[in-house]
């Protein structure tokens, strides 16, 4: 039997936005033998992803560094 994950979220601000999914590991391309740690770390990357696929999301996050005052 493959193990499964959940993937649920709701919004308090926005009335009816919400969806609930359930996945194998097989079909995320998780390695179902990862240590307890790696485990949550690729399980929050692949939420994220859902999530803002399922919102529609686009984001971007810029930074500069600036030489003013390092003269």
């Amino acid at each position: 039997m493959s193990k499964t994950v959940t993937f649920s979220f709701s919004s308090a601000v926005y009335e009816d936005i919400q969806a609930t999914e359930t996945f194998t590991f097989e079909k995320l391309g998780i390695e179902e033998k990862l240590d307890e740690k790696a485990l949550k770390i690729e399980i929050d990357k692949i939420f994220q992803a859902w999530v803002w696929d399922k919102l529609s999301i686009s984001f971007s996050i810029v930074m500069e560094e600036s030489d003013i005052g390092n003269k």
